[in-house]
């Protein structure tokens, strides 16, 4: 029987692993997998400190100590910024 050429034989195709858009839909969720045990491993290997028992009362202290130098030797923050923005004609005598 000759062979006709209508039944000749078929390309076999490629495997799915030689096409480059399958590696392009992959590597997009296998990046955030990795990154997201990156990140467990950040987490895991250095914690954040610990914030002091008494932040509340170090915080009210810090405050007391800068009250007390801007009433014994700073001018206030906006009356300063006014001036250093007003031309020297205009200032004030």
């Amino acid at each position: 029987m000759p062979s006709s050429p209508s039944i000749a034989a078929a390309p076999v195709p490629a495997p799915w692993w030689k096409f480059g858009h399958v590696w392009l839909v992959i590597s997009g969720p296998a990046i955030v997998v990795v990154a997201g045990f990156v990140t467990l491993w950040l987490a895991v290997s250095s914690p954040d400190p610990v914030v002091a028992e008494d932040y509340y009362q170090q915080g009210i202290e810090i405050n007391k100590t800068l009250g007390e130098k801007a009433r014994s030797s700073m001018a206030p923050a906006v009356k300063g910024r006014n001036h250093a923005a007003t031309p020297e004609q205009d200032k004030p005598r």
